[in-house]
């Protein structure tokens, strides 16, 4: 508010001395003039050199970018042209490699300096294992920045740098975000391979704990969440002993937890497993970039849901339309079957593109299907029904059917723990 009014009394003031001597008028006219001209005679110049060498390059590394990262989610290719050099990093090196050959063959002029990740300062630890019950990774290092997604304990991530204390890392859906140090461990490929080939256990109950003894009293370990995937060590009667990412140990009940092994050729991703499977998080609570019993976003909800019968989906809603089969709603819901996914949004329209804002899963019955929204709930498109859900409905796109086949990833048919 000062600089402001400081700025109008300084206008007042100059007003004031031109009504009185007009010939100031004219000095301020010429002076103005003068100063102008030589400025953009110089800015232009500049300019002009600025843009001749840019130009070409940032023709080229749009085109490269649009090729190889156009989604920027899964895909770093962070490259722009200052003059004649070419800075960023990528984590692509076949990207770099195009864009340079292209720019050469259009002999243009350029310096690269461009990195390529992993970054050295990483002295070759270009992997992780989350190493707590879920991981909160987020869009910039810092814990204030957006939730982007979560990781759960086990899942090996792929790192790319380090910031003060954070890692760019990637997810096996290929997402990339910052986790702090205090989530994940470490490891160089020999570490990591020695873990990838430990007999591994992964957590069957919604939310649970891992002690110091074979006793329920005994003091708390770890808090663990569905997915979470260990180290076994040793069977008692009615506990696993475990080893966690970060060399920690533990007890966990026999009863909430599986050999990974069994519990992957026991996936079966049926209309009747699908429901089921989502019908065990009823009432837990919406979080933004949650894909965990923590807390869970719509698309973070039905990932969710996916690999409980062994699959791996995209993070995103508007990345998981993409996948699967498109399902005929043109004249109502009969073709839907249970487990295809509805996707909500804004339709494109006057050169705007679609948006994809929310997801949810068909489960039949009165025309029914479950999402995180508020909590995760089960609504109707049904008009009549109760639990019909009008906002929805008037923002409904369209529905798809995924199979295995469409998935990113198969845990039946992939090691990704191992």
């Amino acid at each position: 508010m000062l600089a402001t009014g400081s700025r109008a009394d300084s206008r007042f003031k100059t007003d004031t001395m031109i009504k009185k001597n007009p010939f100031v008028l004219l000095f301020l006219l010429v002076l103005a003039s003068c100063t102008g001209t030589q400025t953009t005679t110089s800015e232009t110049a500049t300019a002009t050199k600025v843009e001749a060498a840019a130009s070409p390059a940032k023709t080229h590394i749009d085109a490269v970018r649009q090729q190889f990262a156009p989604d920027k989610r899964v895909a770093l290719f962070d490259v722009e042209p200052n003059g004649n050099v070419l800075r960023g990093e990528t984590n692509m090196p076949e990207a770099k490699a195009d864009l340079l050959k292209r720019l050469q063959a259009a002999n243009v002029t350029f310096v690269d300096s461009i990195q390529v990740l992993p970054e050295a300062a990483l002295e070759g630890k270009n992997q992780a294992i989350v190493t707590i019950s879920v991981a909160n990774l987020r869009s910039q290092p810092k814990h204030s920045a957006e939730l982007a997604t979560q990781a759960t304990m086990g899942t090996p991530l792929k790192v790319w740098k380090k910031k003060d204390s954070w890692y760019l890392v990637q997810t096996p859906d290929h997402y990339l975000a910052w986790v702090d140090y205090g989530g994940v461990a470490l490891m160089d490929q020999t570490a990591f391979n020695k873990w990838q080939q430990g007999k591994k256990l992964i957590y069957t109950k919604t939310y649970g704990f891992a002690h110091a003894k074979a006793d329920k009293n005994a003091t708390t370990v770890s808090d663990m969440v569905y997915g979470d995937v260990m180290v076994l060590k040793n069977k008692t009667k009615d506990h696993y002993e475990v080893s966690f990412p970060d060399g920690r140990t533990g007890f966990v009940a026999a009863a909430e937890a599986m050999d990974f092994k069994e519990w992957v050729a026991t996936r079966k991703p049926t209309e009747e497993n699908l429901v089921a499977s989502s019908k065990k998080m009823l009432g837990m609570p919406y979080l933004w970039g949650g894909t965990s019993v923590k807390g869970m976003d719509c698309s973070g909800f039905t990932k969710t849901i996916f690999f409980m019968n062994g699959l791996v989906l995209p993070r995103d809603a508007s990345q998981q339309i993409h996948i699967g089969e498109l399902v005929n709603t043109d004249k109502g819901w009969d073709e839907l079957r249970p487990g295809d996914l509805l996707f909500f949004g804004v339709p494109a329209k006057e050169g705007k593109p679609e948006r994809v804002v929310h997801v949810g899963m068909w489960i039949g019955g009165n025309q029914e299907f479950i999402h995180s929204a508020g909590r995760v709930r089960i609504n109707s498109m049904n008009p009549s029904a109760e639990n019909h859900d009008a906002s929805e409905l008037a923002r409904f796109l369209r529905a798809k059917r995924v199979s295995p086949e469409a998935t990113l990833v198969d845990l039946r048919e992939k090691p990704l723990y191992e």
